[in-house]
């Protein structure tokens, strides 16, 4: 929704809620109840109700005894806050005050640029008749104008100053006695969620208006395409341009470990998985001494030697049982299987630690080619199709390390 709308709305939507115990999303529910019928009191038809209901911690709006409604949508009751109206008056009472403020700092501004040049000396320059046209900011009579409105002042609005209560309330005599029920006291959190009613008990706790949320476009700097647009329905996103690092970047996933011992080597399977439709050219690099990246690494890693090569991304050929596989001349020692986009690969883990988690660490270095149409004309020595290698860095955790 616009700005203004939602300023109006003071920042919250009309028709979501959030869950005064646990403060996730309310949902409606839907429930059949009897009620009579008005031509024959003693007869009875099935009727739709609906309430609200949280699905984390089961808090539903009768709870707080509100009361069922024929519409799915608006309509549910809120309380009313005895302090509403002494709130409103203070806020227009100062939004009255910092007017007023803002018109005396304008008004001393303007004194301070008035021009105390001699008529003389503009005259003799030939200045006088430059100075004598009416511009905005510098004629005396725009003082004038920095006035409230026609009016402001006979409608000043006058609050009474807040007094101290001489009588207090006092506590009920077994307040220091009765015992404590934890469950129906409200935790420190759900009474500052509620600042205008404080509750004390579960009892007085009521849905709160779900606060609205604002989403900003963001641009790539070198070839303007939207990476991140706002969309007017939240429910509805829709990918303006696949420009995300998982749809390039080849996935490591790990598929079998074993028994993981100290200073013992064991070989561990990693599938990689290919997310374009063009074939990849992968490379696994051990990485180097002093690497900064390298700092979590408990454990010596062997990666394959052989560049990797993984089929293109293909939706329908992952459907067709009868399509005939590539031949890459897979070297068995390296390559365990291969279907279609995905292959899974042998590594060579010796841990370097007595205790504690198993984490290697090495480099993936890849081709990429930008596929994307750029907004801006490529110019005649640019390649729209250039290969470019990218080196990743990757961190596997292989689990606790078996005495």
């Amino acid at each position: 929704m616009p700005s203004a709308e939602a300023k109006l709305k003071k920042n919250r939507c009309a028709n979501c809620f959030d869950c005064p115990g646990c403060m996730h999303t309310l949902s409606t529910r839907a429930t059949s109840i009897s009620t009579q019928l008005p031509d024959d009191p003693a007869k009875t038809t099935m009727k739709k109700a609906y309430y609200l209901a949280c699905g984390f911690c089961r808090w539903t709006s009768r709870d707080v005894g509100m009361a069922d409604k024929s519409v799915a949508s608006g309509g549910w009751q809120e309380p009313e806050n005895p302090h509403t109206q002494r709130m409103n008056k203070l806020i227009e009472y100062y939004q009255q005050l910092a007017q007023k403020e803002k018109v005396e700092r304008d008004r001393k501004k303007l004194a301070r640029r008035r021009n105390y040049m001699p008529l003389a000396f503009s005259d003799k320059y030939g200045l006088g008749t430059r100075l004598q046209r009416p511009r905005a900011g510098t004629t005396i009579s725009t003082l004038a104008g920095l006035s409230l409105k026609e009016g402001e002042d006979q409608k000043e609005i006058k609050i009474e100053p807040a007094q101290a209560v001489d009588e207090v309330e006092p506590l009920p005599e077994d307040y220091y006695t009765r015992p404590v029920n934890l469950t129906e006291v409200t935790t420190l959190q759900q009474r500052l969620l509620q600042p205008d009613f404080q509750p004390v008990c579960a009892s007085q706790l009521y849905p709160r208006h779900k606060h609205l949320l604002i989403k900003r476009s963001l641009r790539c700097r070198k070839c303007e395409h939207n990476l991140s647009k706002p969309e007017f329905n939240p429910t509805s996103i829709k990918f303006k341009i696949q420009m995300v690092a998982v749809n390039y970047i080849p996935e490591v996933r790990i598929m079998s470990i074993p028994n993981l011992r100290y200073m013992k080597e064991s070989q561990v399977l990693l599938t990689l998985t290919n997310p374009v439709e063009n074939l990849t050219h992968v490379t696994l690099l051990e990485c180097e001494e002093g690497d900064p990246d390298n700092i979590n690494s408990t454990a010596k890693v062997v990666v394959p030697p052989k560049e990797l090569v993984l089929a293109g991304k293909d939706a329908a050929a992952e459907y067709d049982e009868l399509a005939e596989p590539q031949d890459f001349q897979d070297d068995p020692d390296i390559i365990a299987f291969r279907k279609a986009n995905k292959v899974g690969i042998f590594i060579k883990v010796t841990p370097q630690r007595e205790e504690g988690e198993v984490t290697v660490c090495f480099k993936m270095k890849h081709d990429f080619k930008n596929l994307a149409t750029p907004i801006r004309p490529i110019e005649e020595t640019d390649q729209g199709t250039e290969v470019i290698w990218l080196t990743q860095h990757v961190e596997l955790s292989l689990g606790p390390l078996l005495p």
